[in-house]
């Protein structure tokens, strides 16, 4: 993901958790250039025609960040696990909004790519996707975590280790397994027998 590097990031974050609403104003441009990469990076997976833009995927993000009571993000690695959280949310709302308009006009699909294959071949539901992550949540949240940071997020290995202070091996192993899980139990959503 390449994380910004700025040392004063974690400083911004906990004099903006102290109350200090400048801290903010000089926390926003070192990070929005880092959600706007990470909105891109996520919306080029999307479906052909969808109607939610990186950049406005990135603005709500920045506004809902901006918004959070009590945020208190201890550091930067810390701040862009909370933001791949609300990218999370804010695409799920999107989708379930944009059925709720269209019945049966269908989900926004997710396309996994090879990095990321749950399975190969096949788009996954979005809203099928986050019911799974759901139900996977009250079994391990942990691995939950490490689907919202890879694949909502755009961590790398070591970045998600770090935010989850866990060792890389034991992320490597969390990706692999809520892959699996995750791939059965939306095969099982597409009505098929497992």
């Amino acid at each position: 993901m390449g994380l910004a590097v700025s040392p004063d990031i974690t400083g911004f974050l906990k004099a903006w958790a102290g109350g200090d609403p400048q801290a903010l104003e000089k926390l926003m441009p070192l990070v929005y250039d880092e959600l706007r990469r990470v909105a891109r990076a996520y919306m080029r997976r999307q479906r052909a025609g969808q109607t939610l833009q990186p950049t406005a995927l990135a603005n709500e993000a920045y506004l809902r960040l901006v918004g959070a009571a009590g945020l208190g993000c201890k550091n930067r690695t810390h701040f862009y696990a909370v933001a791949a959280q609300m990218m999370r949310r804010i695409l799920v709302d999107a989708t379930r909004a944009r059925c709720a308009a269209k019945r049966d006009a269908g989900a926004l699909r997710v396309t996994f790519n090879d990095q990321l294959a749950i399975f190969a071949g096949h788009d996954a539901n979005l809203l099928a996707l986050d019911d799974a992550l759901v139900t996977l949540e009250r079994r391990d949240a942990r691995k939950v975590r490490v689907v919202e940071l890879r694949f909502f997020g755009g961590l790398s290995v070591e970045e998600t280790a770090e935010v989850l202070k866990i060792s890389p091996q034991s992320v490597l192993r969390d990706w692999r397994l809520a892959k699996a899980w995750l791939a059965r139990e939306l095969h099982k959503s597409e009505g098929h027998e497992s």
